[in-house]
């Protein structure tokens, strides 16, 4: 027989201090996670934010909540991203995870999104028949160096003895691109490369439409999900460790000395994402900016769904990618969720929005 555990923020908290969430087998959350969970300024003291299930008295599977609100006609409006499913192998076939969304659905009143979800997951979606497919965006995966060494052996397990060819290949490939990349230099205009957003950032943010205002992204840049180290927890399926984990936050000026761009750029392990790209011109410059900084940090790809700024990467010159493939980011909206919002309710996501600029 299952039985399910919820944690609101208090309940969290107590299971992490008590260090009981490290006594499974395997993990069902991480400490810093769970802490930076938390601190999550839009939930409230009584939402869910971890179901765990047992089976037989042994944690069979978990699933982590990630609450989140829109402001409709000046009401709050609460609803839950689906960030983490896990059920191990051995209580596959019992139903947990079914049980969990089950129970996900009850506690978030079927206000529940998921997106960048395994194909294992989104095949369990389907059967279940709660979600719908809705506002997919299109997106790019740009390359800028040659990796052969990781990803042929990580494709075909089978090559690995030649990775020393690989590597000396990709020493090769990437030497030439140096050569041609000399063409790129760090940009003449003023630019300013932070840690945290400021309060002209913030200011400059506030025109436009976002579902993040400055003090929420500041959060969760403090409060990191992944953290920097060689080391690995085996013990937990989700993202909790890289080797380069780290946030900047970029400002772009004009000739005049005016704020014309702000952007958050996340750096995991040599991959670039924009979560966050507040424009209303000057593009070409942040594509210039960009160059430098792909360059100047060795950055292997960058995985973009800023629809105008792809657009402007169509037409560059100075911009280093050596090849490009398309893709999509498709979020599920539970049919309750769809039922809930107005007709033709506008979402306002950008890249990072969910729980896409935490990993």
């Amino acid at each position: 027989m299952t039985e399910l555990k919820t944690y609101n923020k208090k309940e969290l908290e107590e299971f992490i201090s008590s260090g009981e969430f490290n006594s499974f087998d395997f993990l069902p959350i991480t400490e810093h996670r769970a802490k930076s969970q938390i601190k999550n300024p839009k939930v409230s003291d009584d939402q869910t934010l971890l179901i765990l299930a047992f089976y037989e008295g042994k944690l069979a599977g978990y699933l982590g909540c990630f609450p989140d609100y829109f402001v409709i006609d000046g009401a709050i409006f609460r609803y839950g991203w689906l960030s983490t499913l896990f059920v191990p192998e051995e209580f596959r076939g019992k139903r947990i995870a079914k049980n969990l969304l089950d129970k996900m659905f009850e506690e978030y009143d079927g206000n529940v999104i998921a997106a960048e979800f395994t194909r294992e997951a989104e095949a369990l979606f389907k059967r279940l028949g709660a979600f719908e497919y809705v506002y997919p965006k299109a997106g790019k995966r740009y390359y800028f160096r040659s990796d052969a060494a990781f990803i042929i052996p990580e494709k075909k397990p089978g090559t690995k003895a030649l990775k020393p060819l690989f590597q000396i290949t990709d020493a090769v490939a990437n030497a030439v691109l140096a050569v041609k990349n000399l063409s790129v230099k760090k940009p003449k205009f003023r630019f300013e490369i932070l840690d945290l957003i400021d309060a002209e950032s913030a200011e400059w943010m506030s025109k436009f439409p976002s579902r993040r205002s400055a003090d929420e992204l500041n959060i969760y840049i403090k409060n990191p999900w992944v953290l920097e180290s060689t080391e690995k927890e085996d013990r937990y399926l989700f993202s909790s460790y890289a080797e380069v984990f780290k946030y900047f936050w970029i400002k772009i000026y004009n000739d005049n000395g005016s704020l014309i761009i702000c952007s958050l750029f996340l750096l995991r392990d040599g991959n670039l994402k924009i979560p966050y790209l507040f424009s209303v011109s000057g593009l070409d410059r942040f594509i210039d900016f960009l160059s430098y900084f792909i360059i100047e940090n060795k950055i292997k790809t960058l995985t973009s769904y800023q629809k105008e700024l792809n657009k402007h990467l169509e037409h560059s010159s100075i911009f280093p990618g050596i090849y490009k493939r398309d893709f999509e980011r498709r979020y599920m909206f539970h049919n309750q969720l769809i039922q809930h919002l107005p007709e033709g309710f506008d979402l306002e996501y950008q890249d990072g929005d969910g729980d896409c600029m935490m990993t």
